[in-house]
């Protein structure tokens, strides 16, 4: 078994195919996208491929080492990439074609009109055993 993050943006991603902000959508659109969203966790439990899931909210800071005492904090800038990470789930399967498949089905959870959002999910393997050594 193998973990994979599988990363969902606020922005930052290429455009999904259902391109409507959800702060656009009906009331409805929302509940059935984290019902959707909910199930599909309910399923990876059933099967034991869920390890982790959060929704994040699109606020947040930096924070650095300052030394010592209170480290310094700022509201931004943030990074250059631009992008906002709106939530995120760690799964654990047997390959990483399963990542990618259950990456493609969460994609499809619903949005505006009941359509499917069709967004873009970053999917990265964790790094597992820290080598001594780095060979990029």
């Amino acid at each position: 078994m193998a973990k994979y993050l599988l990363l969902k943006h606020y922005r930052g991603a290429p455009d999904p195919v259902n391109n409507v902000p959800m702060s656009q959508w009906a009331p409805e659109e929302v509940d059935a996208h984290i019902a959707y969203m909910r199930d599909f966790a309910a399923r990876l439990r059933e099967s034991g491929e869920f390890v982790f899931e959060q929704a994040l909210m699109p606020a947040g800071e930096w924070v650095r080492s300052g030394g010592a005492g209170k480290p310094p904090v700022t509201d931004g800038p943030f990074a250059e990439t631009k992008d906002l990470i709106a939530g995120f789930m760690i799964i654990d399967v047997d390959s990483h074609e399963r990542a990618l498949e259950l990456a493609g089905e969460l994609s499809a959870a619903p949005g505006a009109g009941g359509e499917p959002v069709g967004e873009w999910l970053e999917v990265r393997p964790e790094f597992g055993d820290m080598p001594s050594t780095i060979d990029w």
